[in-house]
């Protein structure tokens, strides 16, 4: 039975990807200097310091890697705090895991204030019981780490955890450290049905959950 849940922020709790596909293209073009086509998907798997220091180092920039993620940071802050809505169903979702007694926390790259406010605003921090951000464990998402602090902050194991994840890369990480794992579409991740064969549950919405609850009551 299910007893512990670890969500993912951007895309699997809030219609927030697009935010990030392109918050270091926009803060680079803001300081005078013009992006490679592909810098999207190279600092798509990166955390927010990951991605800070190879910006600073592939374009020379001279400001320090903190400047730097202070600068991304500020070009995608106002939407967390007055924008950003989470995916439908999800609230309620969430309700029915409270329910369940099943203990749930944040695993995200997204530095923490802006997590904390979106929450807040939609009036959904009450769900969560703590938040983990790859810059706060010093890891980002191409490494367990961030997962296992989660559980054992949780208290459960990873025969009765579920890491929920939108991309691929992160479900793979998790998947292969032994969670299970529950890939949740976003319109964003275009490696959608590597997603769906690496996952042990696919998500395409919130709104229908029975078939959810069948699996997770199987663990």
């Amino acid at each position: 039975m299910l007893k512990g849940a670890i969500f993912d922020f951007d895309g699997t709790l809030f219609e927030s990807m697009f935010i990030w596909d392109t918050a270091g293209e926009v803060y680079l073009r803001s300081i005078g200097t013009e992006p490679d086509e592909n810098l999207q998907k190279v600092l798509k798997p990166m955390s927010l310091l990951q991605s800070a220091t190879y910006i600073r180092d592939k374009y020379a920039i001279p400001l320090t890697v903190e400047e730097i993620m202070n600068g991304i940071n500020r070009t995608v802050e106002d939407f967390y705090f007055h924008t950003v809505q989470p995916k439908e169903g999800v609230a309620d979702f969430l309700e029915q895991m409270k329910k369940q007694g099943v203990k749930i926390c944040i695993a995200t790259a997204t530095d923490r204030y802006q997590v904390e406010a979106a929450l807040k605003r939609c009036c959904m921090e009450h769900f969560f019981s703590e938040i983990f951000t790859c810059t706060d464990v010093g890891h980002g998402k191409d490494e367990p780490v961030i997962f296992r602090k989660a559980m054992d902050y949780l208290g459960t194991t990873r025969a009765n955890t579920v890491v929920f994840e939108d991309t691929y890369h992160a479900a793979k990480t998790a998947k292969e450290d032994g969670f299970v794992t529950v890939a949740v579409y976003d319109s964003h991740e275009e490696k959608q049905k590597e997603l769906q064969a690496l996952s042990d549950f696919y998500f395409e919405n919130y709104t229908e959950t029975d078939t959810f609850w069948k699996f997770a009551y199987g663990l």
